[in-house]
């Protein structure tokens, strides 16, 4: 050290890596789970490109079987428990209590330590690579393929560990989600005026509580059969091997619904602003959400058609699982309705919104097929179901989650993305998206099975398998687009201003990135389009907003008797 002058900036990056780890800022946890969670999308990337460069030719010697078995159930266990989930976990920390006119979440630590939690159980999990141990029976750990004798190794340890705090992660930001939005909404704001994206979050996060004890348990009992001795699901000492498939798909099924309902709340709130139309039919697709939300809980054992279930039980579900469609048909007819005649600009954010329709529906639609019962005996463990419910969660949460980012970065950077990178991006994963997944369909009904390692020549499916390669790598050079758009917009973008979309919601009302404290003035919130009232006073439903308190001053008594929608 030579002078006081040498070591203030040393310092002042300690200090401010200090401020990020012991924060309790929503906004800043928010980021947290965001970088984290693509982080790890990029591993999931990695992953993904060895299985298809492992499957584009026959009888390939990339991967060997257990190596293969790694990689594929690290891929499908980092997408959705370590990119997908709490990458819609940091997008609504960020943006819902801004949307509410909440100052934070209502426990902030809390907040803070579900993240910290999820960072933990992902390199926990990753880890295992270390030790050449990484899990191996896929990321539905299937019984009794992952009882002791079967699998011998830690491999099975380190993720039922895992997933068991991801659990505890996930949980106890859905609860700090339904505290915030129940009790921090703003003046005026009742639940019949929150946005949609509010909305979808809300029932996403109610769902996650109940759906999560399952799951929960069902690690718990695989824990106790594999280091105390028990037979849960061992089927010669008594237990039964599809009590594990009925407590992983009551939590498998209902987190369907926890990966797309914050996709589908993005899209409710980025069609109107780029439509320049209300969203058309605000209840339905609100509502919608609740009998989505419920009516996930009643379709299960559709992904258990083919282990000999009573027909009159594969009726009902096959009943059930058609039903649910009904919900989501609402939300997609209402989205039409909504750019039906509208002044459409066609930003990043809504290319990505529209696409996310179109690659929804076509998930949709196949999975009503395998709603049937005779269709599913004959394509369930084919690739024909990889390929619907990577249309489901890629082509709908992954898009929808896009659409997000593109939408609300500029308020969380304060720069804009690059439209033309971003249009590019669009497009090369739209190709990308379809040169991978739609061949699997055909895959599958010339009777591909799922999770194979490699196949033999002369079966008619090594050009659908190169193909479907060929689209991987083209959807990884779509991500590399993004990231470079991403970094040379915070360098180089244009200044997003407060409010670049002309959007309507309160996250807009403030400045990007926003303060500490969010709001220096709060609106009291009269219609469904807060700021769109206040920037046409001739509007009937416009009132004068609402000065926000200073928090650091603020007594507690003060803030109980504000009552639970008056913010802070």
């Amino acid at each position: 050290m030579t002078g006081y002058g040498e070591t203030v900036p040393s310092l002042r990056a300690e200090a401010d890596v200090w401020t990020w780890i012991t924060t309790t800022d929503h906004k800043r946890i928010g980021i947290l789970y965001m970088v984290s969670a693509f982080v790890f999308f990029l591993g999931g990337i990695v992953e993904a490109l060895l299985m298809r460069t492992q499957l584009a030719v026959a009888r390939n010697t990339l991967l060997g079987p257990d190596a293969y078995n790694q990689i594929f159930t690290m891929h499908g266990t980092t997408m959705i428990f370590l990119f997908l989930m709490p990458m819609q976990a940091g997008l609504a920390n960020y943006v819902l209590p801004l949307m509410i006119g909440a100052r934070d979440m209502a426990f902030p630590r809390l907040n803070a330590f579900g993240y910290w939690l999820f960072l933990f159980a992902g390199l926990f999990m990753y880890s295992s690579f270390l030790i050449g141990a990484a899990p191996n029976a896929g990321w539905f750990a299937y019984a009794p393929l992952t009882e002791v004798q079967f699998s011998p190794g830690l491999n099975i340890d380190f993720w039922a560990l895992a997933i068991l705090l991801l659990g505890i992660s996930s949980t106890a930001g859905a609860i700090n989600f339904i505290v915030t939005t129940i009790g921090l909404r703003t003046r005026g704001m009742s639940f019949n005026l929150m946005p949609l994206f509010v909305w979808a979050t809300l029932v996403t996060s109610l769902i996650i509580v109940f759906a999560m004890p399952s799951l929960t348990t069902g690690v718990v009992l695989l824990l106790v059969d594999r280091r105390l001795g028990g037979t849960f699901f061992t089927p010669g000492d008594g237990g039964d091997p599809l009590l594990w498939q009925h407590l992983f798909w009551a939590f498998g099924h209902p987190e369907v619904y926890i990966l797309i309902l914050p996709a589908m709340g993005v899209i409710s709130e980025v069609l109107p602003v780029f439509a320049r139309k209300p969203i058309f039919g605000y209840s339905f697709i609100a509502w919608s959400s609740v009998a989505i939300g419920f009516l996930g809980f009643t379709v299960w054992a559709h992904h258990m058609f083919a282990v000999g279930l009573p027909i009159i039980v594969q009726a009902l579900f096959a009943a059930s699982s058609m039903i649910v469609a009904v919900p989501t048909g609402v939300k997609i007819f209402n989205w039409i309705a909504t750019l039906w005649g509208g002044q459409i600009s066609l930003k990043t954010s809504m290319l990505f919104a529209i696409g996310f329709i179109g690659q929804f529906v076509i998930g949709g639609i196949t999975g009503v097929f395998l709603a049937v019962v005779p269709f599913d005996w004959q394509a369930t463990d084919s690739y024909f179901v990889v390929a619907h419910f990577h249309y489901v969660l890629f082509g709908g949460a992954l898009f929808g989650l896009f659409a997000g980012l593109y939408y609300w970065l500029p308020k969380f950077t304060g720069r804009l993305l690059d439209e033309r990178l971003g249009i590019l991006h669009f497009f090369l994963i739209l190709i990308g998206f379809n040169l991978t997944f739609f061949p699997m369909h055909l895959l599958g009904l010339m009777g591909m099975p799922r999770r194979i390692y490699t196949y033999a020549p002369g079966l008619g499916w090594d050009n659908l398998s190169l193909v479907s390669a060929v689209g991987g790598f083209t959807i990884a050079l779509s991500v590399s687009v993004f990231i470079w758009n991403f970094f040379s917009s915070l360098r180089h973008g244009q200044a997003a201003g407060d409010d670049p979309w002309d959007a309507w919601t309160l996250e807009w009302a403030t400045t990007s990135p926003p303060p500490p404290h969010n709001f220096s003035t709060v609106p009291i919130v009269r219609s469904r389009r807060p700021l769109w009232d206040l920037k046409h006073p001739e509007n009937p439903d416009w009132r004068t907003a609402q000065p926000a308190r200073d928090a650091s001053v603020e007594s507690k008594e003060e803030r109980v008797d504000a009552g639970p929608r008056r913010g802070y």
